[in-house]
């Protein structure tokens, strides 16, 4: 009963993971412009994310406009577009296995089936943890980088946005829900009494 409850709350982080992750690869604000400019003409606030860039002028209004070029962008930027959607995949195939792997459901075949179900999407949720990692890491290091560069001007200066930290807070959910999964399943091989 205990790996029971231990992979449905498993289940619950990667779910919550797997919605993080999705927000993270869509928000438009993975940096975010710290300057207020003193003009009524000049912009407020700019936002880049991984899909379109986005500024709020002082007057309350707000453009944005879409990455259409990706062979143009930068490497990490191409690299977080790439990772962020393939973890938001592995996630969701890890979502479709864990149903099958857990306990408490009817479908999914016997025991060891359902062992080697749940293994499996523990196992897809790690690496979707670890592929929402690298580009909220990179994306990251290259902000600050950026930022710490005396010969870049002060008002192209960036500062991390929210949606790098949902993606961090979203690798934790997949990371841990992918560990809790896989160690209920090991514990519950480890304790079961072997067949005859």
């Amino acid at each position: 009963m205990t790996s029971t409850g231990m992979q449905i709350f498993g289940f619950v982080l990667a779910l919550l993971g797997i919605m993080g992750a999705m927000v993270a690869t869509v928000l438009p604000n993975w940096k975010v412009s710290a300057d207020v400019g003193s003009n009524i003409i000049t912009a407020i606030s700019q936002m880049q994310g991984l899909w379109m860039d986005c500024t709020w002028y002082s007057t309350g209004m707000f453009s944005c406009t879409l990455k259409y070029s990706v062979l143009s962008l930068p490497a990490y930027l191409q690299t977080a577009r790439t990772t962020m959607v393939l973890c938001c995949v592995l996630a969701a195939m890890g979502l479709c296995l864990a149903s099958l792997g857990l306990k408490c459901t009817k479908w999914g075949g016997g025991r060891r089936s359902k062992q080697h179900a749940a293994i499996a999407s523990g196992s897809c949720f790690v690496a979707a943890g670890f592929l929402c990692l690298v580009p909220a890491s990179w994306f990251t290091n290259e902000v600050i980088t950026n930022f710490l560069d005396s010969s870049v001007p002060e008002s192209n200066k960036f500062e991390p946005g929210g949606a790098v930290y949902v993606a961090f807070v979203s690798a934790g959910f997949l990371l841990m829900g992918g560990c809790i999964f896989c160690m209920s399943c090991s514990a519950s091989t480890s304790t079961a009494p072997s067949p005859r």
